[in-house]
């Protein structure tokens, strides 16, 4: 069997990239006490995205592996915003850290997560999708963006 790579992989990698590389890089820092405390917001938004969007796939009982079959399409929720609020709630967390870190220089690397999940992750699940309930996700589609 062949193994697939999941987007948390992306997202942890990433995480663990933006802590390493504050160590690393040397920046003046942009941010300031007390405006970086803002990350806390993004920071605390991701993982209640994350944790709410989880037990919808739980209560549906979909899948939440992008590379299986949905059996179930949701709409209510986070879904009313996002057609990926996993997907977002994980760059919130990225984006978030950054701040408290008080980076500039690192905002890149939640840009390239946004690039990689939408490239090999969201393109493919949405394809998944219009095959599987067609008239009705293209509706969905017309009224909420990918990310926000």
């Amino acid at each position: 069997m062949e193994r697939k790579v999941m987007p948390t992989t992306w997202f942890i990698g990433f995480l663990m990239l933006i802590i390493t590389s504050h160590f690393f890089i040397v920046e003046k820092k942009m941010i300031f006490f007390p405006y970086n405390q803002f990350g806390w917001i993004f920071v605390l938004s991701g993982i209640i995205l994350n944790l709410w969007t989880d037990n919808l796939f739980k209560k549906y009982k979909t899948t939440v592996k992008p590379y299986l079959k949905p059996s179930c399409f949701i709409s209510n929720g986070p879904f009313r915003i996002s057609r990926n609020p996993m997907y977002l709630g994980m760059l919130l967390i990225l984006t978030g850290t950054i701040l408290l870190l008080k980076s500039v220089v690192l905002l890149i690397i939640p840009f390239a997560y946004l690039c990689i999940i939408h490239i090999f992750y969201i393109r493919k699940e949405e394809q998944k999708m219009l095959q599987k309930f067609s008239t009705e996700y293209l509706k969905y589609k017309k009224k909420v963006r990918s990310w926000i």
